[in-house]
């Protein structure tokens, strides 16, 4: 892989985990972490030894959102050169949506603007419960723009125009309440031995099939129940005959394991 100034990557077996590294600002957003983030997954997504991202933030927090100094300089350019560096951000985030492998997202500390953004983003998302979370753009003056399809996919458009508006913070458990994630904890130790957990639930699963859920998700999302049938049938009948499927109901029926799982 490429060599990072905001992130560290360390790879354990087939989990690849990568952690937002700013530490003196939270791990705010800048340009250099957006071009970062989006090499990364650019590059996990082809990384045959791995099958899970693992992303978390250093430090005492997830994600603090923008660095205000960097959009305080977005601000000052030409409006053409303003408008790429805002879609750059979008594809960052893009990227992550995208990524054929899951992305399992440990959160803590602060989620604000754009960390928010990130947990939408992410495929499982857990966080502890006293974690703060807050679309809190218009406290700026600005609004939650280019995360805003993502966190409305996640929490639905009822929740995000109240979240959108008035800007308040909220805990974890608010969060999952909104399901903004998938669950919060107590303690540390609870978060890490639910992402634990989380990753051998997803290791235990057929690693194409697991993308292919995925693309499963973003094809018929859009779709009325009729429009889905063609798509689902094909889908299905395609993937029933691929070697993975028949090594997994192969082991299922044959009462082993099937080759995915190791150890």
């Amino acid at each position: 892989m490429s060599s990072y100034e905001t992130l560290e990557i360390v790879q354990d077996g087939p989990v690849l985990h990568v952690q937002l590294a700013r530490v003196e600002v939270r791990n705010a957003f800048n340009g250099k972490l957006v071009e970062e983030l989006q090499l990364f997954f650019r590059e996990a997504d082809q990384d045959s030894t791995a099958r899970i991202v693992l992303l978390s933030g250093k430090g005492k927090s997830f994600c603090a959102g923008a660095d205000l100094s960097w959009m305080q300089e977005q601000a000052e350019l030409p409006p053409l050169e303003n408008e790429r560096s805002a879609e750059r951000m979008a594809r960052m985030f893009l990227s992550i949506a995208r990524c054929r492998k899951p992305v399992v997202a440990r959160i803590h500390g602060h989620a604000l603007g754009g960390g928010a953004g990130l947990t939408a983003a992410c495929d499982v998302a857990l966080s502890t419960e006293d974690c703060l979370f807050g679309l809190t753009e218009v406290k700026l003056g600005i609004v939650p723009a280019v995360i805003s399809p993502f966190v409305m996919q996640k929490i639905g458009v009822g929740r995000a125009r109240t979240l959108f508006l008035t800007g308040e913070r909220f805990d974890g458990r608010e969060a999952q309440r909104i399901g903004l994630v998938h669950k919060a904890f107590a303690t540390e130790a609870e978060l890490q031995a639910a992402v634990q957990k989380c990753i051998a639930e997803l290791l235990s699963s057929g690693p194409q099939a697991v993308a292919n859920a995925k693309e499963l998700i973003r094809a018929v999302g859009p779709l009325t129940l009729e429009e889905a049938i063609p798509v689902t049938a094909k889908l299905i009948a395609g993937l029933r005959a691929t070697p993975e499927a028949r090594e997994g109901m192969g082991a299922f029926l044959g009462k082993r394991k099937p080759s995915w799982i190791t150890g």
